[in-house]
């Protein structure tokens, strides 16, 4: 079992800034990717980031976040955060980190087994 706890997240006007941060813990796996995914309302959820745990610096992102998005492991590898700039109200959802990778494509939700309760974040024009 793995655990993800997620904090962060907020209510910000368009082209502001906010992090998210999931903390990690449990029987985690030393590599391992770990995601970042939202849904919105009435949508599926989608993958957003995701970062291979050791050697860490292999990231994916999605087109509609790159260059505006990073993922980082922090503290030993126990956090994974997600720096999220030049938001955009399509940006609104809620996010979620998801860990237990299963070998699927680190961008995919079916990828993932263990995921965090989320943690909202609202873009406003």
């Amino acid at each position: 079992q793995v655990q993800l706890v997620e904090s962060g997240g907020g209510s910000v006007q368009a082209g502001g800034s906010l992090r998210v941060s999931c903390e990690v813990s449990g029987n985690t796996n030393s590599r391992t990717w770990l995601g970042w995914f939202r849904q919105a309302p009435g949508k599926e959820r989608e993958g957003v980031a995701a970062i291979y745990t050791s050697p860490a610096g292999l990231k994916y992102y999605a087109d509609s976040v790159k260059g505006r998005f990073n993922i980082s492991l922090e503290n030993d590898k126990n956090t994974v955060s997600l720096q999220m700039n030049s938001l955009m109200p399509e940006d609104t959802g809620m996010y979620y980190c998801a860990g237990l990778w299963n070998g699927g494509q680190a961008l995919s939700p079916v990828a993932y087994g263990g995921w965090g309760q989320g943690t909202q974040v609202t873009v406003s024009s």
